[in-house]
């Protein structure tokens, strides 16, 4: 059977993007021609496409599908997303429908009529330039707040295109309050197109009381 490989294009506690050229390379010192690739890329496929200097992600990277949810950084009202595939995979599955006239590609046979003109919509009012600038932005706050976390003294950062910032655990007073989702000993927050610096502030300031020794109980 061959191998199915799920590469992830930004993890969701630390925002790091798999090695595609180092799976490939992998795959091919074992003599493995038969495999399939899917590139989770729920948050940072729509970030990628805009930097300078993306890691690579796409078909041309040499990944068989990927994925891109349009309630992430798009800002969908409900959660919808994207799969693209390569043609001879989709031609596979297709199935003809009758009372539609038409080839069927989807699993379930049937999809959210709304969602696409959703995200259609929101693609068509912000363009190229418009997504670029959001993306750059959000690259850009998420600097600001490892700057005024380290300014506090509290170690925090943030993997190369990521808009993910990591940071050590706070109090728990501070996770609820904030709805943050931490995993062991660390935190995160995503500066996502909607949060602003002055957010940044008062999430950092808060995290900082709750981390120093003085918070302790």
């Amino acid at each position: 059977m061959p191998p199915i490989i799920l590469a992830n294009i930004g993890t969701t506690m630390h925002g790091a993007v798999d090695d595609l050229a180092r799976i490939r390379s992998i795959l091919a010192d074992l003599a493995i021609v038969r495999h399939y690739i899917h590139a989770d890329a729920a948050l940072s496929g729509m970030i990628l496409p805009w930097v300078a200097d993306p890691q690579p992600f796409g078909f041309d990277a040499g990944v068989d599908s990927i994925a891109v949810s349009g309630h992430k950084f798009i800002g969908s009202p409900m959660p919808c997303g994207v799969v693209l595939a390569r043609r001879r995979h989709v031609d596979r599955v297709a199935r003809s429908v009758e009372y539609v006239g038409c080839m069927d590609t989807t699993i379930a046979g049937s999809r959210n009529a709304l969602t696409p003109l959703v995200l259609w919509s929101a693609i068509q009012r912000r363009g190229e330039a418009g997504l670029r600038r959001r993306a750059l932005r959000s690259l850009a706050l998420a600097d600001y707040a490892i700057e005024r976390f380290k300014a506090a003294g509290i170690a925090a950062w943030r993997h190369r295109n990521s808009i993910t910032v990591v940071f050590p655990r706070p109090g728990e007073r501070v996770i609820a309050r904030w709805q943050m989702a931490p995993s062991r000993n660390i935190a995160h927050l995503i500066t996502m197109p909607h949060v602003t610096r002055a957010t940044v502030d008062a999430v950092v300031a808060e995290i900082a009381a709750s981390l120093s020794p003085s918070a302790a109980p």
